[in-house]
Parts: structure tokens; sequence; C-alpha cells
């Protein structure tokens, strides 16, 4: 086939089509910001985060802020991804069905155990790094400790739930009770369920913790008056904000990642929704402060050294 442009001609058009196309993709990239640019060269971070609040659309709705303000602060999409069980999240960090995740106390360590999962921070509660567990009871439950709940109904929460199982379940342990004996009937239910059912009078007594007990009572969902408090444990490290094991080889991303959880306390001056009410940001903590934890787990046989 003939060519029909001259040596000079060809060079002259060359020239003019690279230059139309670095003018194209300039202009594309000017019209994005740096954020959006990091995040379309880099993989999403799933982020999972327990069933903090009474149902999957509430906790989504809750959460995202916080997914959000991630992605911002990483220059990376964040997947936001509501898991309905502790020991559920604890095992998308060990499988990779999540990149990091926001889960309670105990959760954190079987994470740890199974997969070396790492904490990078802990949730401030108010300013602080740590909460109670409870047992309560019925406003018209005339118990007045644990010891008076001997052929009573009891709920633990879900088995990889702190306040709701280990704490109170390795109380009794040093108390010489089998909760399986000791108790006519035992239940597994979540958090928000078991002070419900309290409320009606179809549960006489439940492990909680002070936090979903307050949110509970703000919120409208219970009264004050609905449930009594006969038993608080000493205090206990906050949810754990931690990583895979596969990302925390990823030092530069884990340091940005602690950084942004540390301004959250700054940020939420700003923006209020980007945490649940009473949260107040996040402090840096590693595993060692999880060892109470652990501690517990490892004396009642629910933790097995891997």
């Amino acid at each position: 086939m003939k060519n029909f442009l001259g040596s000079e001609s060809r060079r002259q058009w060359l020239s003019l089509s690279v230059t139309s196309a670095l003018t194209v993709l300039i202009g594309t990239a000017l019209s994005l910001t740096v954020p959006e640019v990091q995040a379309q060269s880099k993989e999403p971070l799933k982020f999972g985060v327990g069933m903090f609040q009474p149902d999957k659309n509430k906790n989504d709705a809750t959460y995202t802020p916080l997914a959000n303000y991630l992605s911002a602060k990483l220059g990376r999409p964040v997947q936001l991804r509501t898991v309905d069980t502790w020991e559920g999240l604890a095992k998308s960090l060990a499988n990779g069905e999540t990149d990091m995740g926001l889960l309670g106390p105990w959760g954190y360590v079987l994470a740890n155990n199974e997969s070396g999962a790492q904490a990078i921070a802990t949730i401030l509660y108010n300013g602080k790094p740590e909460y109670f567990a409870h047992i309560v009871v019925g406003p018209e439950s005339t118990a007045k400790s644990v010891d008076d709940l001997k052929g009573k109904t009891f709920a633990f929460g879900d088995k990889g739930s702190t306040s709701g199982y280990l704490i109170p379940f390795y109380m009794l342990q040093k108390k010489g009770l089998n909760p399986d004996t000791f108790f006519s009937r035992v239940t597994y239910t979540k958090h928000q369920a078991i002070e419900t059912q309290i409320a009606r009078g179809e549960l006489d007594a439940g492990a909680d913790y002070n936090r979903n007990r307050d949110a509970m009572i703000e919120q409208g969902l219970i009264k004050a008056s609905d449930s009594r408090i006969i038993w608080t444990s000493d205090p206990l490290p906050n949810d754990a904000f931690a990583v895979s094991a596969d990302l925390m080889k990823d030092k530069a991303t884990v340091e940005k990642i602690q950084e942004a959880l540390a301004g959250i306390e700054t940020e939420l001056k700003k923006n209020p929704e980007l945490l649940p009410k009473n949260y107040t940001g996040f402090v840096k903590k590693d595993n060692s402060y999880y060892k109470p934890i652990r501690d517990a787990g490892l004396a009642t046989g629910k933790l097995t050294p891997r």
C-alpha cells in the first residue's frame, strides 16, 4: 500500500498525536482530586465492623461515615462490611474477607490467636479506653448478687463477646459455678435482645456491658428502670481496631491508619456523625493492651494457643 505521507509529515503527525493524548491524560488527572487519583490506583481495603447496632442497616449507616473518613485519609477505597457475630468477624480477618476491623476485645484476641491479626488502636468511650461488663436483672427481681440467680433463666451474648460471654463465664468459673447446671436455662443472643427480653419479663438475667445499656437508654429502646445491675466487672480494654497479619506487613499503610484514627477526636468537632454518640476517638495501642482478655481466655480453656 502506497504511503501518502512523507517522512517529515509523518513526524509532525506523530508529534501532534502524542501531544493530544498527553493533553487528554493531563486534563483528566487535573479534574480529579489527589485522593481520587490515589484511590483509583489502589485496591480497596475491606473494613469489617461488628454488630454494634440492633440491625445491619442501622449498623451500616452508623459506620459508613468512619469508612468514608478512612478512605479520604488513606487515599484509597474502604469497603464497609457488617459481620453478625464477633466470632465471624475474627474469622473474616483470618481468611482474608476483611483487611481491618473494629471488634470487641475477645473477638480481637480470637483473631490474633487464629491468624496473627494485630491491634493498632483502641476506641475511646467518653475519653476512656475501657468499659465494664454487667450482669443485669429485671426490676421486679429480688436478686442482689449473682449467687441469687440459681435456678433462673440466663442469657449470654454470642461466644465471641467479651462482656457478653468470656468475662461473665470467667467470673462464674471462679465462683465454682457451672452455668449449665446453676441456671435453669441458658441461651445465647445479642446484647440488645438481652436487655429487651429482661425489660419484657421474658428473661430473668443476662450479661451486658455499660456502653450498650447506656446507648439503648439514650435511644429510647429501654428505660433505665427496665433493668438493674447486680454485678460489674473490673475495667476491660475497649474495642480494638485491628489489621490482618498481611496488612500489618505494610508499615506505611498501618502508620497512615493510626494517624487517621488519632485525628478523629479533632474531626468529630466538625463531623459529630463520624462515630456513635459517646465515642470520642481512638488511642494508639498494641496487642499487649489486651493481655487481661487473653489471660481470661486461657484460664477458662476457651483459648488454645497456636
